[in-house]
């Protein structure tokens, strides 16, 4: 299987390749990414100016994807792993460069989504794709820049800022057309949504209301689903110097939950997760010093039925808050920016099976981004953490960019994280499959990475390497099949990885416009631990990943194509090819899909097939 991996990836990469020297002789066209701010660093930075590997996925690139949900998008992401449970959004785990999903942070416009309880419903996110306006993915330990829990990197989900009324009406429907399991019902799998996303307003005011309600029956035994989705986001220039943001979203997920969590006997199980998050904050600037206070609160609902028909035996109910308040300040010198601030986050929880349990966790930071002349560029800061079980800790990092010339740029960054237990990892009592261990101490990271960057009209490229490590390691692990699984700290973790990105778009002439993307990863993870006991990580870590696309537009016509092949450490590998096509007309535009083109069998997480091909077809309208 990996030589045949190998094969497909160097055979994609010589037929797009071929397109390059055609491509450099065409016309010129903006580079949007460089006015992008980038909004989850304290200190905002611009795109072009960032000193590490930032990516950037923008509204316009969202609407030519073959997705339904940020999930699907973050699929295609280089660096990310999704591992779906439940499709068409339901329920992932997100991980960064072979990392676990506990240890990468996911931001709702600045705000942390951490859930004290599990990682594993981190990504109900209150907000329809159509809301999104970009999101950053930064790749490495970042305590320095997002706290705690960002001990493989970062994702922050910007969400869109109009000074001009719009409305976007997206519907849509689809199915794989097979018929139903035995006794789940008659008919075939099908299902869609509505979402329904608004902005108005003018210089001084504007809003955004979005809300988005998604059904499916399913694509196989007890697998359906159902989403609900409301959203605000607000924003009040009181003057030039002073706003005010306000924030406000609630999710609610009802899925199937047949071989989730624990396989074979849970296939009548299912799950209910409500989830909201909310956030008021000001800007105020004094000259050159800026300070910018916000106060946010996350709360959880999860509601685990092993037996949905029966509850009144083996239901897990678990109620999670986190109050979040922080101080963030900058102030720009003759030496470059200085930013400084404080964080504190009090995070409680009560559960059927956890009990109930409450900590503080309050953070210190001091940043300076700085530059010599006009061809190094640098930050460096140090984040102090104090949890209430865990005492302090402090957390340094460095990033330097050196601009070769106004198309090459090599960069170089070490950065240290933390990762504190959740409260799953301490208190779990669901025996005979898993118990906490009150015993283990948070995992602490260092990372080091250094890459080189090209970009000249519409071709970009990148590549790179990184080696990390991390202490008190913390995986879930038994002795034999007899046993629960627990937590334990196995020592240390450490590795490393090596990738390439390449990107280019050019202009055929005649209203006809052509692009192609690859990006390729390879990790090499190494495990300090007995041999004796199994792991639940070793089977999940990512070993290759390749993701390629091509795009194609002709008038109101436009149409892409994307593959993306997985391989993992000790699992099948699987390729999984979508496609989408989209034709405007006026302010409607209609498209269709096809996921899983080839019919691919293969699973992501657990013991939960993913869907074989899926068909869609769907209407948006846009008005503004």
């Amino acid at each position: 299987m990996q030589v045949l991996i190998m094969k497909k990836i160097f055979l994609t990469i010589g037929v797009l390749a071929s397109f390059f020297s055609f491509a450099q002789q065409k016309k010129d066209q903006s580079n949007q990414l460089d006015d992008v701010i980038i909004q989850g660093n304290r200190i905002q930075t611009p795109f072009s100016q960032a000193t590490r590997d930032i990516q950037i996925v923008t509204q316009q690139e969202i609407e030519q994807m073959p997705v339904r949900s940020l999930n699907e998008v973050l699929s295609y992401i280089s660096g990310v792993d999704i591992r779906q449970r439940g499709p068409f959004g339901a329920q992932a785990d997100i991980s960064i460069d072979g990392g676990t999903s506990e240890q990468t942070l996911v931001l709702l416009n600045g705000v942390k989504l951490i859930d004290a309880q599990s990682a594993h419903n981190m990504m109900n996110i209150p907000i329809p794709l159509s809301a999104i306006d970009h999101i950053e993915i930064l790749r490495g330990a970042a305590a320095r820049i997002y706290g705690i829990n960002a001990l493989t990197g970062a994702i922050n989900i910007v969400t869109k800022t109009l000074d001009h009324p719009s409305l976007n009406i997206d519907v849509h429907s689809g199915s794989s057309f097979k018929n139903k399991d035995e006794g789940d019902g008659s008919g075939i799998y099908w299902g869609g949504g509505a979402a329904l996303t608004g902005t108005f307003g003018n210089k001084k005011v504007n809003h955004l209301l979005a809300a988005s309600q998604n059904n499916y029956n399913g694509q196989r035994y007890n697998s359906a689903s159902k989403a609900s989705k409301i959203f605000y986001d607000g924003n009040y220039n009181i003057n030039d110097n002073n706003s005010i943001q306000a924030m406000a979203g609630y999710a609610r997920s009802h899925y199937g939950a047949n071989g989730f969590y624990a396989a074979p006997g849970d296939v009548n199980s299912a799950e209910i997760v409500k989830s909201s998050v909310f956030s008021l904050s000001s800007r105020h600037k004094f000259g050159k010093f800026i300070l910018a206070p916000r106060i946010s609160d996350r709360y959880g609902d999860d509601d685990y039925r092993y037996f949905k028909d029966d509850l009144s035996t083996a239901r897990s109910r678990h109620y999670t808050n986190a109050l979040m308040l922080e101080l963030n300040s900058s102030l720009e010198t003759a030496i470059g920016t200085i930013g400084i601030g404080w964080e504190s986050r009090f995070e409680k929880i009560s559960s059927s099976n956890i009990g109930k349990h409450k900590r503080e966790n309050h953070g210190a930071y001091a940043e300076l981004k700085s530059s010599i002349g006009r061809k190094l560029e640098g930050s460096v800061g140090l984040y102090a953490n104090y949890n209430t079980d865990y005492n302090w800790q402090l957390y340094p990092g460095l990033d330097l960019a050196y601009l070769i010339d106004t198309h090459w740029k090599i960069s170089a960054s070490a950065g240290s994280g933390e990762r504190v237990p959740s409260f799953t990892d301490l208190y779990l009592d669901q025996r005979p499959g898993n118990i906490g261990n009150p015993d283990i101490q948070p995992e602490s990271a260092w990372n080091y990475e250094g890459n080189i960057q090209y970009n000249k009209k519409n071709f970009k490229f990148q590549a790179g390497y990184f080696y990390r490590t991390i202490s008190d390691f913390i995986d879930w692990v038994r002795e034999n099949e007899s046993e629960p699984y627990a937590p334990i700290n196995f020592g240390k973790n450490k590795i490393q990885g090596i990738y390439g990105r390449i990107q280019q778009s050019f202009d055929l002439g005649h209203k006809q416009k052509f692009g192609y993307h690859l990006s390729y990863n390879y990790l090499n993870p190494i495990i300090d631990r007995s041999s004796d006991l199994q792991s639940k990580y070793a089977l999940e870590s990512l070993k290759h990943q390749f993701i390629a696309g091509i795009n194609y537009g002709i008038g109101q016509f436009s149409c892409q194509l994307e593959n993306r092949l997985l391989k993992r450490e000790l699992a099948d590998g699987y390729d999984v090819a979508d496609f989408r096509a989209n034709y405007q007309i006026n302010k409607i535009t209609l498209y269709s899909s096809i996921n899983n083109i080839f019919d691919a069998q293969y699973t992501e997480a657990g013991a939960v097939p993913m869907p074989t091909r899926w068909f869609a077809l769907g209407a948006k309208f846009k008005l503004q």
